[in-house]
């Protein structure tokens, strides 16, 4: 077994409210509650999980507004901090490994893809083949590389072609402070009237999270009966989602109230949570949403969703971009044919579990 690091380095983008952000702080809390002392190092120290970083953390902002200045601005940190060992998530993935080189420092380089890598190339402003190239030179030169979930790694050595292998490590979802959360009070009215159910979904309004099919989804359920429909999240998609909502003749039953602090709550009282994705790391959302004991509905998108629900197990999986597919699930689920998960479905995704496999992998790197 390796040895644990007593330091650690943790490098991300910035404080919004997106996945990276709440795992990558969930780490940093459960290593500085062991013991391991943490910096956080960010391209820009802002967003609106800044109450969220923990107290005990040092907290290092590179100012970086563009990623081409991130390599140099990181490289300076790493000649200043000269940290054993760096965990990178995410587009700073790349940031992480060209700095290292342009400082020439010793510190070992820990890189965790956070998405499906084909899927998300697509839908960047630079050409596939240009990420693509940039990713296969950089990514060899990690000490280790970690995927989120089985289908992440598989596409990351399938799409770079590596040879060395990707370690699975799931995201640290689960914690003690989820159930106090989900016990909170919901104060909007459609959560108080239990004689029509509420469809729930969460994530940013971005082309990936597919919410338009959700939309079209809903209004198909509509037809037949009662329901309302609450999407948690803020993002560039909204004018067009609101829009949608108008054309379809529901906008009356949707709302869309932006960023939330505590979106477990919103679970625990719903009565189906639905991820209507196109592609995916993990889902963080319907691991916090089996844990809030609702049942869940999901596309079987690449890459995660299958795996957390067992190929089905725990919960409905769909075909992506079909709204009468998803449509069916939701009913399905509102007739009481879709179970919650069971509690031991969650211990892969155990807050206090995970970061020892990241610890057990930064020590045996640094």
């Amino acid at each position: 077994m390796s040895s644990r690091p007593s330091r650690v380095s943790l490098f991300w983008g910035s404080l919004d409210g997106g996945g990276v952000e709440h795992m990558m702080l969930a780490l940093a809390e459960e290593f500085l509650g062991q013991g391991v002392d943490t910096d956080i190092v960010l391209m820009q120290k802002e967003g609106v999980l800044s109450e969220n970083v923990p107290p005990q953390a040092r907290v290092f902002d590179l100012q970086a507004q563009r990623a081409a200045v991130g390599p140099l601005a990181l490289a300076r940190y790493l000649r200043y901090r000269c940290p054993p060992v760096l965990l990178s998530a995410g587009y700073t993935n790349r940031i992480a490994l060209l700095a290292r080189t342009l400082a020439v420092a010793p510190t070992s380089i820990v890189i965790s893809e956070r998405n499906n890598l084909t899927a998300s190339n697509s839908n960047s402003r630079l050409p596939d083949w240009i990420l693509n190239r940039l990713s296969g030179w950089v990514y060899p030169l990690a000490d280790q590389v970690i995927a989120v979930s089985q289908g992440v790694a598989e596409d990351v050595s399938q799409t770079l072609g590596l040879k060395e292998s990707v370690e699975v490590v799931y995201n640290p979802v689960v914690g003690p402070q989820m159930l106090e959360l989900a016990e909170k009070p919901v104060e909007h009215s459609w959560f108080l009237d239990a004689s029509i159910p509420v469809i729930l979904g969460a994530g940013r309004l971005v082309e990936q999270k597919d919410f338009s099919t959700l939309l079209r989804a809903f209004a198909k359920v509509r037809k037949t009966r009662q329901a309302r429909l609450v999407i948690l999240g803020e993002g560039e998609k909204r004018p067009i989602l609101e829009y949608q909502a108008r054309q379809l003749g529901i906008r009356d039953h949707v709302w869309m109230p932006g960023f939330v602090s505590n979106p477990m709550k919103y679970m625990a009282d719903a009565s189906v949570f639905v991820l209507s994705s196109r592609w995916e790391g993990l889902g963080n959302v319907l691991i916090e949403a089996m844990a809030c004991g609702v049942p869940v509905v999901s596309t079987d998108c690449p890459s995660g969703p299958a795996e957390i629900l067992e190929d089905g197990s725990y919960g409905r999986l769909v075909p992506v971009e079909d709204p009468s597919e998803l449509a069916e699930g939701i009913e399905a689920a509102l007739d009481g044919h879709v179970d919650p998960a069971p509690l031991s479905a969650l211990d892969r995704f155990r807050r206090d579990r995970v970061a020892e496999q990241y610890l057990d992998i930064l020590g045996s790197v640094a």
